[in-house]
């Protein structure tokens, strides 16, 4: 009986209960007198707790701090990325010199999309991050329901990104290196069938929901047979940024169908999987096709004539395309004195005409009249506000990389891979910086149509974090 008083009174003890816990006799029933099962039960669960705030090392006190996690996590992945390099490094330098550009070469091909696409998915994350700071609902914009995937699990997502892709490429370089050319040959495509299974994948895991939504997106891109929305057309043109990203997928999927992985084969066979193939410049136009089409079916429902204009622009960029493919189908002369000079002008064209939609209709920086006078204060013109040379860097940067398009998208000036790494990159930094003034664009547009969000009804992202274990797009 004393035992059993002893127990009751514990479980009422603040100093015996864990923090945050429930009296174990008021949800038990303990306390009612004859309830012998209940009794036996608050027993054993009070003389537990007991034991755990009487050891001298409590259970909270040996959790690691979140900073140590953090420290802990900075590194351990800066060792593996030393670790990575040196292994890829002195795998390289175990190559004859006439072998180790071409192999160069072939790397970077099967792993420059992977590459890219993960830095696309870390400047997302930033993205999601500056909008969360600010009053700009991008949940409202993009449709997207209250379990979105925030800034946080999309940098998870790139985190592992960052560590699986660098990874299978050091340890193609590896392997070839010793010898082991089957092995070597097998990473590649094991990655990729791995990325493409986690896309697919028809459970409810690996953020099903969000995976869905961007496979159903990109089934509307590709079949426009339904009105055009918002996340419909913003992917479309992020993937227009992607184009040489696609190429590089078809050569490498080609060559791996081919069996022509890690061999010296694909030399002889460049008109297969090569920079002669006429997949090339059908592929590079691919994105532009699903973009016009878009704006096709814009105008079919709204009737809205800036929409036939935004289609002219994509379409400039197919000349740019096939123009330059010439150069492997036609003879030296005829292209130096027709076909150069026709490519060189619809590079201008497209470029130019791509930098004026970018700045009066994308951004709304009509004739550069708004730039400074912050009339309708927002995402950008908070943050940059009094900070003119800000918008003269957008402005002056988008006009040279939107330049840099005709070598992105010119097959016969893509020999140096690293070159043509570095202008993707730059092509993808452009469209980070890009998604920043479209989306506040949008959001104006939205705002100025009468639809306005109370300040209290707008979570932010640190309190959806707190309130909810489950985000799913």
């Amino acid at each position: 009986m004393f035992e059993n008083q002893t127990a009751i009174a514990s479980s009422h003890s603040p100093h015996l209960r864990k923090p945050g816990s429930k009296s174990v006799s008021s949800d038990l029933g303990a306390g009612e007198p004859g309830n012998s099962v209940q009794e036996g039960y608050v027993f054993p669960l009070t003389v537990g707790e007991m034991k755990a705030s009487n050891s001298p090392m409590h259970t909270t006190a040996i959790m690691p701090s979140p900073i140590f996690l953090w420290r802990f996590k900075v590194i351990w992945f800066l060792i593996w990325a030393f670790t990575c390099c040196k292994i890829g490094w002195d795998s390289v330098m175990r190559m004859s010199v006439d072998l180790r550009d071409l192999f160069l070469y072939e790397a970077f091909l099967y792993y420059n999309p992977l590459l890219l696409v993960t830095m696309m998915v870390w400047l997302w994350g930033v993205c999601l991050w500056v909008f969360s700071q600010s009053t700009i609902n991008y949940a409202k914009i993009f449709d997207l329901d209250s379990n979105h995937l925030t800034h946080r699990e999309i940098w998870k997502c790139s985190i592992w990104m960052t560590v699986i892709v660098p990874t299978s490429m050091t340890a193609y370089l590896y392997l070839y290196s010793h010898g082991e050319v089957a092995l070597a040959a097998s990473q590649p495509v094991i990655l990729y069938v791995a990325v493409a299974l986690v896309l697919i994948f028809p459970f409810d895991i690996f953020y099903f929901s969000s995976r869905y939504f961007l496979l159903r997106t990109l089934w509307r891109i590709a079949l426009p047979l339904q009105p055009i929305s918002f996340p419909d057309f913003f992917l479309a043109d992020i993937l227009t940024s992607m184009a040489k990203v696609f190429s590089d997928l078809e050569r490498s999927v080609c060559r791996m169908v081919h069996r022509q992985v890690a061999t010296i084969a694909w030399f002889e066979a460049d008109s297969v999987c090569g920079s002669h193939s006429v997949a090339i410049p059908l592929v590079l136009v691919i994105p532009y096709i699903w973009r016009l089409l878009q704006c096709l079916r814009q105008y079919k429902d709204t009737k809205e004539k800036p929409t036939l204009f935004n289609a002219l622009k994509y379409s400039t960029a197919v000349p740019v395309i096939f123009l330059s493919a010439l150069k492997y189908h036609v003879s030296p002369d005829r292209w130096t004195y027709v076909y150069r000079r026709l490519w060189l002008f619809s590079s201008v064209v497209n470029s130019l005409y791509s930098f004026y939609w970018d700045i009066t209709r994308d951004w709304d920086l009509s004739v550069f009249t708004r730039i400074f006078k912050f009339n309708k204060p927002s995402l950008c013109t908070n943050l940059f506000y009094g900070r003119r040379w800000v918008y003269f860097w957008v402005i002056g940067s988008n006009l040279i990389l939107r330049c840099t398009w005709t070598y992105k998208l010119s097959a016969h000036l893509r020999h140096n891979y690293l070159t043509v790494f570095m202008v993707t990159a730059l092509e993808m930094l452009r469209r980070f910086q890009w998604i920043f003034f479209r989306v506040e664009n949008e959001w104006n547009k939205i705002t100025k149509s009468g639809f306005q969000i109370p300040m209290v009804d707008m979570p932010r992202e640190e309190e959806k974090l707190l309130g909810s274990t489950n985000h799913n797009v």
